[in-house]
């Protein structure tokens, strides 16, 4: 298959025309109206290099709410009110955080300085979120992405302590399913979010689905 250059038009090629481990198109910007069109489309960006890679793999990673595992002991931290909780208090440190915490088998981050001034364009505009988990008044957790509709589009989170970064999307899980959101975007597979309960669904019946929501 090839890939696809994009311009400064805005539209992107079907999805069904991604390679098979989801790259679908190269180049664009990272303007508002184009990051959202990419969301509402089940596709989104990561860096390699000067680069922008736009992606939309199947099967997809998503966790529906009200599959949210909690183990026993992070219910019991929850119980105890462990870390303070809050919403959109910092969403520039937060991904500031996210772009320079330290990764095991990772040597780099795509979040780019480009990748932030976006994001934090999408924050201002209403469509970026993030949750905060904070230890003695500092910021030890937390994560960030897109709201559209009833589905959230999780981008990266961080943790500067045992369990902040999962504690921060537990909390926040509940607190978006409180709200009506019924689909969780995780694009892409890690352990830590299948031992919360984020499973693989076909792309196309996620596309479906993030459609059905309004998004």
């Amino acid at each position: 298959m090839s890939l696809y250059a994009l311009n400064n038009e805005l539209i992107f090629p079907p999805v069904h025309l991604a390679e098979p481990d989801g790259l679908l198109a190269i180049g664009g910007d990272l303007s508002t109206e184009r990051l959202l069109l990419a969301y509402r489309n089940g596709i989104f960006p990561w860096y390699e290099g000067r680069h922008i890679l736009w992606w939309s793999p199947d099967p997809r990673f998503v966790l529906f709410p009200g599959e949210l595992r909690e183990s026993k002991s992070m219910r019991q931290l929850i119980r105890k009110d462990a870390f303070a909780f809050t919403v959109n208090k910092a969403f520039r440190e937060v991904i500031a955080s996210c772009k320079t915490i330290s990764r095991r088998d990772q040597a780099g981050t795509w979040i780019t300085d480009e990748m932030k001034e976006a994001y934090g364009k999408l924050h201002e505009t209403g469509y970026a979120h993030s949750a905060e988990t904070w230890l003695d008044g500092a910021l030890v957790g937390g994560l960030y992405g897109i709201r559209l509709g009833k589905a959230f589009f999780g981008e990266s989170m961080f943790s500067k302590t045992s369990n902040a970064s999962k504690y921060a999307f537990i909390r926040y899980v509940q607190q978006l399913q409180s709200e009506g959101v019924e689909l969780i975007d995780c694009q892409v597979y890690t352990e830590h979010l299948e031992s919360l309960g984020a499973r693989m669904i076909p792309r196309e019946e996620f596309i479906a689905r993030i459609h059905q929501l309004e998004v």
